[in-house]
């Protein structure tokens, strides 16, 4: 699992912050490694977003952000790493890990926790000034496409809430050149007293649904440039803050996004 929660935050955050995340750009599938560029195990990204969108809901615009992750190969490989954030209402640190469990009735399966600290306080987050997510992230070829379940629970938010967030949606990878690729995906999410989506941290119903396009390009063995665009379109909000022309837009709000990040193996 390479990647960069974020999109759970990212990867992590999301599922799958490092995941191909779903609040990031996803990702083609890595090549095997040869003996030169050997992958120690580590990863270091950066990247742009134009919107900071999360689990189905855009958290800040014209962010910056930064990974660092490192894969532990044992038994069951676990990646831990922090990302953080910064931007027109998103600034915000986040640490992680992903256990990957294997492979289930044809499903890769990964179980991740994340923890997420808002340096200013809350910043919009109704005085959040920090929250947890435990995720359950799926993956299957279904041979024409790679089909991606996710749900995250919410366990930590100054005691305030706890809540559901699910997603389902499709992947699929087309073989440009040697080095690039276009990745296509969609999907659709389901919100349960999520703190992203509900004011007050009530209310449940279909979330939000996404459709993005990226087009990962490695650079060399080691390094992956990857720009991408994205739409992330509200369906019930749940009550939350729904104006789409806001910076925090919690509950969805129809965006048209996009961004580039640069990640490096070692």
């Amino acid at each position: 699992m390479k990647k960069a929660i974020l999109v759970a935050i990212i990867g992590a955050m999301t599922l799958g912050v490092n995941a191909g995340d779903w609040g990031k750009a996803p990702v083609a599938p890595s090549k095997a490694p040869i003996e030169e560029c050997y992958d120690l195990g580590g990863e270091i990204s950066a990247g742009y977003m134009s919107d900071f969108i999360l689990n189905g809901s855009r958290l800040g615009r014209d962010t910056v952000w930064t990974d660092v992750n490192y894969t532990i190969d044992s038994i069951v490989p676990i990646t831990v790493g922090a990302s953080y954030f910064a931007g027109d209402g998103s600034d915000l640190f986040a640490m992680y890990a992903e256990a990957a469990l294997g492979t289930f009735a044809g499903f890769d399966t990964s179980l991740s926790y994340t923890h997420t600290f808002f340096t200013e306080g809350g910043n919009g987050f109704a005085g959040i000034s920090s929250q947890g997510d435990i995720g359950l992230n799926l993956r299957r070829s279904l041979g024409f496409a790679d089909l991606l379940l996710g749900t995250n629970y919410n366990v930590a938010g100054n005691g305030r809430h706890s809540g559901w967030y699910h997603q389902a949606g499709v992947e699929k990878a087309f073989g440009l050149t040697d080095a690039a690729s276009l990745v296509l995906g969609t999907g659709i999410g389901y919100q349960d007293s999520y703190w992203t989506h509900v004011g007050g941290f009530t209310g449940s119903g279909w979330a939000n649904y996404y459709v993005t396009a990226s087009l990962p390009i490695e650079l060399n063995c080691r390094t992956t440039l990857t720009p991408y665009v994205g739409y992330n379109g509200g369906i019930d909000q749940g009550g939350g803050f729904t104006t789409s022309d806001s910076t925090f837009s919690a509950g969805g709000g129809d965006v048209l996004h996009a961004g580039v990040s640069l990640s490096v193996s070692f």
